[in-house]
């Protein structure tokens, strides 16, 4: 279990406080939808639906104050993401959207691929940590949602997440062992406190999606959208760390979604939206938030990143010790 983690302001000071020794959670006011403290706020309450904390009773996970707080954090989250993306309900549009890049070999995989030096690399595999470390663990909420040929084929996807019943390929302890090989260390939420808020919010958001009921849609057009741009992404990846000279034990994370995300893209395009849709065709709505929720807050982590690398500086809170490379 991990230490609770470093506030980042007045609601993120709050919650750690109120988990430490029952102090009274303030209401939610003036805070920055996308800003650190929030993130940072309620990533710590979602977190009681994962692993926990060290100290904390598991009992805290169904608070009716944190609950009540949570709630209040989400709604402004979930209100500012509605307000940044257009909307609409042609589903297969969208998804086709996301084959196109709007600005061809403009992203972080693109700058990784091309010119991304090793300590750059090392910095994206720590930000992307917050979320394999759990990875599909928030899209298994949205199973007991669905029905019919969209639960069996969401649930096949899981499955092979899940390592095919194998604990050793589980997704999760693979990223684990490409930390390992890569210097890092492999620890459960380690790097939490290095990691920016724009990280946070992309984990909070399928968080946000996987536990409200109401919102099953929008998880399965996250779900769609992260597994048709994964594969790409991660050949990309496999890429930089050939020119750089990674070994298979650095590599392997990556090979592995080339093929399965390929093949996730499709199940989840027909079989889960589709069937779906023609069970609650009200849902098309949800599944394009979803989607394009997905790519706004990735745009922002994006930019984020290319904004530091740019000018030279670290993408993290705090610089990685210097590390020999992936050979």
């Amino acid at each position: 279990m991990t230490a609770l983690p470093r506030p980042r302001g007045r609601l993120s000071a709050a919650v750690v406080s109120a988990l430490r020794d029952g102090s009274a959670l303030p209401p939610v006011t003036g805070a920055d939808p996308f800003g650190e403290d929030l993130a940072v706020a309620l990533h710590t309450c979602y977190e009681l639906h994962y692993h926990g904390f060290a100290g904390v009773p598991a009992e805290r996970e169904w608070d009716p104050e944190l609950l009540a707080f949570r709630r209040s954090l989400e709604a402004v989250f979930l209100a500012a993401l509605r307000d940044a993306v257009a909307g609409g309900d042609d589903v297969t549009g969208v998804l086709d959207e996301l084959l196109v890049e709007p600005v061809p070999g403009a992203g972080v995989s693109h700058f990784l691929r091309d010119n991304g030096e090793w300590w750059q690399l090392r910095e994206y595999f720590v930000h992307r940590s917050i979320y394999h470390h759990k990875e599909a663990d928030p899209h298994a909420w949205v199973i007991p949602r669905l029905r019919g040929t969209a639960k069996a084929a969401l649930v096949a996807v899981e499955y092979d997440e899940f390592g095919g019943g194998r604990g050793e390929r589980v997704h999760a302890q693979l990223y684990a062992d490409l930390l390992r090989a890569s210097g890092l260390d492999d620890r459960y939420l380690h790097y939490f406190d290095d990691v920016p808020g724009p990280v946070v919010a992309v984990v909070n958001m399928m968080s946000m999606f996987g536990l409200r009921r109401a919102l099953r849609g929008a998880m399965v057009g996250h779900f769609a959208a992260a597994e048709i741009t994964t594969a790409p992404s991660a050949a990309r990846l496999d890429s930089a760390l050939r020119r750089l000279g990674g070994t298979d034990a650095t590599t392997h994370f990556f090979t592995e979604h080339i093929e399965a995300d390929a093949v996730h893209e499709q199940v989840l395009r027909h079989d889960v939206i589709g069937d779906l849709l023609d069970r609650e065709p009200e849902l098309a709505g949800d599944v394009v938030f979803g989607v394009q929720a997905t790519e706004y807050l990735e745009g922002r982590f994006g930019d984020h990143v290319l904004d530091a690398w740019g000018a030279g500086r670290t993408s993290l809170l705090r610089a990685l010790p210097d590390h020999p490379g992936p050979a």
